[in-house]
Order: C-alpha cells, then structure tokens, then sequence
C-alpha cells in the first residue's frame, strides 16, 4: 500500500543542510498497523509529513496504491490526500467556529459532495465514535478526548485507506488515551493501515509493528 525507496529529505537551514531522512526503504502493507518511534530529530515527523503528502522527498521514491507520488503537484498532492488518506493530530486541529458535524463534513466538501451527502456522512461517522448527540457543539464546549473524537470521524469521513496519525494521545490522559487506542484498534481490525508516531512505549504497545528511527535513518524493526 505505501512504500519508501531510498526516501532523503534535505533541509536548507542558512548555510547548512539538514538531513532529515537520510536514505530511508520501508513497505506498509495493506491493513497493517505500525507505530512510528523515536527520539527528537530522528526523523519520524519528518517521514509522517511524507507519507501523508504534506511534503515531496528531495530524493527517492514514494509509491502510494501503485502511485507514484513523490513529485506532485500542490493541486495533485491534494486529490491524493483526499482520496486515500486520514489525518490524526495531537492538537486535534478543529476549526473552532464550527459545529462537530461541520468539522467532519470538511473533506466531503472539499471533495465536491452534495451538502445532504456531506450531512448525512457526518452523523454516521459522529455516531461510529459516540459522538451522535454532539453534532451541533462547538470544539469548546467539548473535552479533549471528544474533541479527538470528531478528529477522528473527520479523518473517517472519506473512507481513507490509511490512517495517519501524529501523537493523537499527547494531550489527553492515560484512560482517554486508551479509549482512543482502542477505536484505531478497531479500525485496524476493519482493514485500515494505521500509522501512528508516538514516543509512549504505552501507546506504541497497541500496533502490529514497531520502527524505530534514529538519525534520519531507520535504527530497527520490531
């Protein structure tokens, strides 16, 4: 589903550069589920930001259901994301003034859906997280680990086929956490690839499969 061959990611900082990736091979395969580790500057961010099409590699290649996505165009980078991607931020990245069923309509609206389609999408997704009776509240008048919720459903709104997730449990406590942990659990168990960074041995517990990135370069697998 989602491969990295010999992926090098350079920044330019004054007059140093940065290598962020380093020559970075992996393959995700379809409906498996990884955590993504390491310290500060390993790279992990780095390669999530990739993966989820926010950036291009300087070098290398990314192949995305047999796409190869690596120099896309802003406009073409922006129909793959909608098209086979879910985004899970640690901030929740809501837009404060509008309702839960707003917020997950988003992508739907992007993507050119009639607004009783994007409406009717909205509520079962609400409802697939509990979250049914919250439609017409406002981010603020929600906890956080609601608040992750509707990011969830937003992410699920467009039926992607992997899930990205940067630190979705950062900001919320260890039982919240949990709760969140078992619906991408869940959603594993339906067939999606879920690709979580996280620096919680905890939460990395939860996934199939472990990489541990270091320096830009990928230290182990387990």
């Amino acid at each position: 589903m989602v491969s990295l061959k010999d992926v090098r990611k350079i920044y330019q900082m004054g007059s140093e550069q940065v290598h962020a990736l380093d020559g970075v091979s992996i393959e995700f395969a379809q409906g498996s589920f990884w955590a993504i580790m390491g310290p500060s500057g390993s790279g992990k961010s780095t390669m999530l930001n990739l993966l989820g099409c926010l950036d291009r590699p300087t070098s290398g290649t990314y192949t995305l259901a047999g796409e190869d996505v690596s120099q896309l165009e802003d406009d073409d980078l922006s129909a793959i994301r909608l098209k086979y991607l879910g985004f899970v931020f640690q901030s929740f990245n809501l837009i404060s003034q509008l309702t839960v069923r707003e917020n997950i309509e988003l992508p739907l609206f992007y993507q050119g859906w009639e607004p009783h389609e994007c409406a009717a999408r909205a509520i079962e997704m609400a409802e697939r997280v509990e979250l049914g009776d919250r439609l017409g509240h406002r981010p603020a008048e929600l906890s956080g680990g609601q608040q992750q919720r509707v990011a969830i459903a937003r992410a699920l709104a467009n039926d992607p086929r992997v899930i990205l997730a940067d630190e979705p449990t950062g900001n919320l406590d260890s039982t919240t956490g949990d709760h969140i942990m078992k619906l991408l659990g869940e959603l594993h168990q339906q067939g999606k690839t879920i690709l979580i960074v996280t620096h919680e041995e905890e939460i990395a517990a939860w996934a199939e499969h472990r990489l541990h990135m270091r320096d830009g370069l990928i230290d182990r697998i387990d």
